[in-house]
């Protein structure tokens, strides 16, 4: 597979499209070729190396006759499914002015397809489009991507009168996509280049991971103060980065200096009960020597805004920070022991067995004996009656006291839960024990096990 990486440092515009696949490498009379299928004629495009800031490029010059017509969006679209051109080309370029007519019927309250269009409706525009989408084909370009798009301030003039830039249209087409201002009364990215990268761009940001094939700079028309007016394109190979098998999740930070004890673990809970698997706090060391603390929390991607606010609600920082990682949880099952007639949870992992504290505690509580006793004969009694063999095999310890009958000391209760760590010690919404008889014992029915093992989650 081929990916584009469009960087538009400097904003991006048709033709600088256009350029910028030429100087990669896109053979400019195969792109003509397809440009030929077109059922419009009147139109030649040249390509010219130049310099933009000190850096060669290509500016790409379509020369059109001067027309007094105004196409329609739905008269464009009928040009372009007309040519005769290779199935993705007639996609792509008809997915651009799709978006084109949407933008502009949004703005101007009509139907898309009674758009009329005006500069983007030119014989030039159109040799614009459908080129790139040409070029993109020429270098077997199968996956569009882009950083985040620059544009101008000030005003422009366009075919409306003088207006705000970036232009309307622009800004209706960036909707949802990364942009960033630049300081400049130039119109950095037009209709034109805009419509492109949101028709075609599958993904915004830095340059993804490929080993690149080739690169071209494809050249605007002035020159530009303080940058160069250039588009670049990176032309590659993706490399995988992922892990096959790997769990998307984010961990989500915010440093604070001035929380208290309480108040650290009070949000470690809030954090559990928002959904993260994880929470845990860091001593830091911050600024001007001042001891501080980060709290962390480990969530799901569809769960990240939700713990991002209970983040900031609950520590009042005034930001988060956050990154997106991989983990690989181990198989685990929940299963239930009997330690003095009372149920204790374990979990239970490929070679290794872990009381629930929880419980543990409980039962220390009711019993009066010391929770590590209450732990260690847990675990000793689900290794001493294994049915998998495997923790038995890895771990065999002494046990402590007497065995239970095999189908008195538990209850096979093979649950899979959510993945959060509960072996420190934080409250909880549900009590998993009910009375019966003057005992506590496990309610399979309100019951609801952590499945991880203390210090196995991967962050």
């Amino acid at each position: 597979m081929t990916v584009a990486w469009f960087h538009c440092f400097s904003g991006i515009a048709g033709d600088m499209a256009l350029g910028s696949l030429v100087d990669a490498g896109a053979d400019l009379d195969e792109v003509r070729t397809m440009l030929g299928q077109l059922p419009v004629g009147g139109w030649s495009v040249e390509a010219e190396p130049v310099l933009r800031g000190g850096i060669a490029g290509t500016k790409v010059h379509v020369h059109a006759e001067d027309t007094t017509v105004v196409r329609t969006a739905a008269h464009i679209q009928g040009l372009v499914a007309e040519a005769r051109l290779p199935d993705r080309v007639q996609r792509r370029a008809a997915a651009t002015f799709a978006r084109l007519a949407d933008a502009e019927g949004r703005l101007h309250r009509r139907p898309p397809d009674q758009v009329h269009f005006h500069e983007v409706g030119g014989i030039d525009a159109i040799v614009d489009v459908v080129g790139t989408c040409a070029a993109l084909e020429v270098l077997g370009v199968d996956t569009v991507t882009s950083s985040p798009i620059a544009v101008g301030l000030g005003m422009v003039r366009a075919a409306h009168g003088i207006i705000p830039n970036p232009a309307p249209a622009v800004v209706e087409l960036l909707t949802g996509i990364p942009t960033r201002g630049i300081d400049l009364a130039v119109e950095l990215t037009t209709p034109t280049g805009a419509a492109l990268v949101a028709a075609l761009a599958e993904q915004f940001g830095a340059l993804p991971p490929m080993i690149s094939t080739s690169s071209g700079f494809g050249a605007g028309t002035r020159e530009i103060d303080d940058r160069p007016n250039l588009v670049q394109v990176v032309i590659g190979e993706p490399i995988s980065e992922r892990i096959e098998g790997g769990q998307p999740v984010v961990v989500l930070e915010a440093n604070v200096d001035d929380a208290t004890g309480e108040v650290l673990a009070h949000a470690v809970a809030s954090l559990l009960e928002a959904g993260a698997h994880d929470a845990w706090v860091t001593p830091i060391i911050m600024k001007k020597g001042r001891p501080a603390h980060t709290i962390h929390a480990l969530a799901d991607i569809a769960l990240a805004s939700r713990v991002r606010g209970v983040l900031a609600a609950e520590t009042g920082t005034l930001g988060v920070r956050g990154q997106q990682l991989e983990r690989w949880p181990m198989a685990r099952t929940v299963e239930h022991v009997l330690v003095d007639d009372l149920s204790v949870r374990v979990k239970v992992s490929p070679g290794r067995v872990k009381a629930e504290y929880d419980d543990a505690a409980r039962v220390a509580r009711v019993t009066g004996r010391p929770v590590r006793d209450v732990l260690a004969e847990a675990e000793a009694r689900w290794r001493a009656d294994d049915p998998t063999g495997v923790v038995t095999q890895l771990h065999a310890p002494e046990p402590l006291g007497d065995d239970p009958p095999p189908d008195a000391g538990r209850d096979h209760d093979h649950q899979h839960d959510h993945d959060h760590d509960h072996d420190h010690d934080h409250p909880h919404d549900h009590d998993p024990y009910r009375e019966h008889g003057g005992l506590r014992e496990a309610d399979p029915a309100v019951d609801h096990p952590s499945a991880d093992l203390h210090d196995s989650d991967p962050a």
